[in-house]
């Protein structure tokens, strides 16, 4: 089920059917294809029934009434052929194709009209091409790879009372979407807010964690209160955590009853979804509604404003929240997610953290300015998440933004001028000072350079009000213009308009017969296909050696000093025994431990450390972030068949167009690849050692009774001491990851240009349609685009 259909359901206020719709796969196209028979399968009861065909045969006659207002000769496909006017009467496949109401040009950038024009035609061409033959198939395959659905992912960090609710509220200009102002409550899941690109209301969509997931928490909290009911408890408030967090969802009713009776499904009748295993759909005509239905499901309790009057918190069984708003400009194709510090105790959200973290493609780090060199929290989020978004994930820049940046102390006594030069002089000092202290950070610098950060001194509250600074000083118009620029979908259009150029460029090649020089061209691709892919080989052979070496280091160095490291860790001395329930929450864990304040625990990136230190700035070479620059010294990005013959080789310019469009495609796709895999080879060290580790975790975690932490301290030192060989076998993982991928580079790159070069050169007695007006539309698109 995809997006329309999703939101058509929610628009005719059926989403009780969904989990229906999605596992029968319907999508927009086959949406269209209902017939009243199917329609009964799918909503069984009458009256929904009912109620879904009112509503599907109006959206079927208003597409009708919008079609007859088409001249598609003139609007999507003019003919430039002396052969006649298209016909799309024809009792074929392209009657199935859906033409575009009549738009209101005058309002969308020419990219935007330029790639609905060609998908349309595209769509068109698509439904005419037949699969009798290979070329045809292959044809069809190539229209649908064009596709392309792309969103940036902005992830916001930041402390409790930092300001980032009132800060994506001020940037996106929706002042009551997202909870803010109350210092008792605070976000307490992650929420994405992007744009409702099919409807017109504002909705939440809200995925649960699983019954059985919050089972294992509720056992796995309650056997560390039973563990720790003699300790002191630690500094970081484990208790009061889990209080606040069951006392939440059943009030003072969990105290004194077992975690299988905190199961009974009286506690979640309101929320059957849960139980259920699906997800709770809200929509609402204004952000202010929505943001008060909401505040149940994602924020810590709260006396004020929104959760005055709620008897019940459903935020500790809540996975994740997306919001969905708009007409906003602003999250066309930009996803903005708020998200806790440095993940969650629970698995399945701490799994979806890591899995956005590393997908980011900008993070913004959030603190308020008149403590932000030394409120350290802010720092140690940027140091314990930059491996996940570094070399571990694929961010290109950092924002260090700065709020409440109006505040300024004894400033009563001055003019508003004065109060103003102020404000302007001391947002100057700190964007140096936190620069400054960036420079110092030399864990993060191994993953980002000083051009990939950036300070923002911002207000929202002056945004809105405009009484101290003007909207240009509160730099939240700055903040907007960077959504704007990671919106810019100018270059995915021109990828999808070039790919559509050259599809039908080989098209009408293809229909034209007897070529000469044919066999000449095609064996001159391939001797230079040959010679380009040993210099990508040769720039891989030497990344992988120079890891080779950087890893054989590490391994040395991680045998020397593991024993250290162990001891420091596994002996530090808490006041009391308060370091008792932190080794046992760190062992119940697979060895990492997320406390509520301070820094992250994890044994097993302690363990790889030594590795890991050891190639870090090769791989950020290796690898880079950046859009510009090209994995391997940037020889995918060099690799080229020179298909500049077009001067030379006119009768087979079409064919060659195709090529090097083909050469382009193959060339993002894998970038995207490199930039997915990449992160899996990077992690599979600590990952390799944390399976290594597991054996030893789950035995300490099982002691109980007198002596239990000396027990938990001697098991751990013991196995690490048994199994030495772990930093060599995390080596030899890493690097066989890395040969898998760079051997998949290769395949892909002789196969993919090998195909496109025997069907576009070396296939003849194809009968494929005439499409020679489409192309001439799509290349005045794309000449348009060029300029």
């Amino acid at each position: 089920m995809d997006d329309f259909v999703r939101n058509k359901l929610i628009e005719w206020d059926l989403q009780k059917w969904m989990d229906k719709f999605e596992d029968e796969e319907i999508t927009e196209e086959s949406f269209y294809e209902l017939n009243d028979e199917l329609i009964d399968k799918l909503i069984p009861k009458v009256g929904p029934g009912l109620k879904f065909k009112k509503r599907f045969k109006q959206l079927k006659e208003k597409q009708s009434a919008n079609e007859e207002t088409v001249n598609l000769s003139a609007e999507v496909l003019p003919s430039t052929s002396d052969k006649g006017k298209r016909r799309f009467d024809q009792p074929d496949e392209s009657s199935k194709l859906q033409p575009p109401a009549k738009r209101q040009r005058s309002s969308q950038p020419l990219e935007a009209i330029v790639l609905s024009d060609v998908k349309n035609i595209m769509k068109f061409v698509h439904a005419r091409l037949h699969e009798k033959d290979k070329l045809s198939a292959f044809l069809k395959k190539k229209i649908s790879d064009l596709e392309t659905d792309k969103r940036e992912l902005v992830g916001v960090f930041g402390k409790t009372g930092a300001g980032k609710s009132s800060l994506i509220n001020a940037i996106i200009e929706e002042k009551n979407l997202l909870p803010s102002g109350s210092v008792s409550a605070c976000t307490s899941v992650m929420i994405k807010v992007e744009a409702n690109t099919q409807g017109s209301n504002y909705e939440a969509d809200i995925e649960f964690i699983t019954p059985e997931e919050w089972k294992d928490e509720l056992w796995s909290s309650y056997q560390f209160l039973g563990d720790n009911e003699d300790c002191e408890m630690d500094v970081d408030n484990d208790y009061h955590d889990i209080s606040e967090k069951f006392s939440a969802l059943y009030g003072e009713e969990w105290r004194g009853k077992s975690s299988e009776d905190l199961m009974d499904g009286k506690y979640f009748r309101e929320i059957p979804e849960f139980l259920q295993g699906r997800r709770k759909i809200l929509s609402c005509e204004s952000a202010k509604e929505l943001s008060a239905r909401c505040v149940k499901y994602t924020r810590s309790d709260s006396k004020q404003g929104n959760g005055k009057d709620v008897k019940k918190w459903y935020w500790p069984l809540v996975k994740c929240v997306t919001v969905r708003v708009p007409n906003n400009d602003f999250l066309q194709h930009v996803t903005l997610v708020d998200l806790p510090g440095n993940g969650d105790r629970n698995k399945s959200r701490d799994k979806m953290w890591k899995q956005i973290v590393e997908n980011c493609s900008t993070v913004w780090i959030v603190t308020e300015i008149n403590r932000v060199i030394a409120e350290k929290e802010a720092w140690e989020i940027l140091e314990s998440a930059s491996s996940y978004i570094g070399n571990g994930g694929e961010c290109r820049q950092i924002l260090f933004i700065c709020t409440k940046s109006d505040h300024i102390e004894d400033s009563d006594d001055h003019s508003a001028a004065q109060r103003r030069d102020l404000i302007v002089k001391r947002n100057m000092q700190v964007k140096d000072e936190v620069r400054k202290e960036f420079s110092r950070l030399h864990k993060i610098k191994k993953h980002f350079t000083d051009d990939h950060f950036k300070v923002f001194t911002v207000s929202s509250k002056e945004f809105l009000k405009k009484k101290r600074l003007n909207a240009d000083e509160t730099e939240i118009p700055k903040l907007q213009q960077f959504l704007q620029d990671l919106n810019d979908c100018h270059s995915e259009t021109f990828n999808y308009v070039s790919g559509a150029y050259g599809i039908l460029s080989l098209i009408q090649g293809a229909n034209c017969r007897g070529v000469a020089s044919k066999k000449h061209v095609c064996g001159e691709l391939e001797r230079t296909m040959g010679q380009q892919l040993k210099q990508v080989a040769k720039a891989m052979a030497e990344a992988y050696r120079t890891f080779e070496r950087c890893l054989s280091e590490g391994v040395e160095s991680s045998i020397c000093s593991y024993g250290q490291k162990l001891k420091t860790f596994l002996y530090y001395r808490k006041k009391g025994s308060a370091f008792h329930g932190t080794l046992k929450r760190v062992v119940q864990s697979g060895g990492i431990y997320k406390p509520k304040k301070g820094k992250q625990i994890n044994i097993n990136m302690m363990l790889a450390s030594h590795l890991m230190d050891s190639i870090d700035e090769d791989f950020r070479k290796t690898f880079p972030n950046e859009v510009k620059c090209g994995a391997f010294n940037g020889v995918i990005e060099t690799f080229s068949l020179n298909t500049d013959f077009l001067n030379k080789h006119k009768d087979v310019e079409l064919q060659l167009r195709f090529l090097k469009t083909e050469e382009e495609k193959i060339k993002a796709k894998l970038n995207k690849t490199i930039r997915t895999q990449k992160k899996d080879v990077y992690n599979s060290v600590t990952q390799k050692i944390k399976e290594i580790m597991e054996e030893s975790y789950i035995k300490a975690a099982a002691f109980r009774g007198p002596g239990t932490l000396n027990n938990m301290r001697e098991t751990i030192e013991r196995h690490v001491h048994s199994n030495k060989g772990m930093f060599e076998w995390a080596k030899n993982t890493m690097l066989e990851k890395l040969d898998a991928l760079m051997q998949y580079i290769l395949e892909t790159l002789q196969k993919t240009m090998m195909e496109s070069i025997e069907l576009s050169l070396k296939t003849d007695n194809c009968s494929l349609p005439d499409f020679s007006a489409e192309l001439s539309m799509v290349k005045e698109n794309y000449d348009k685009l060029q300029k």
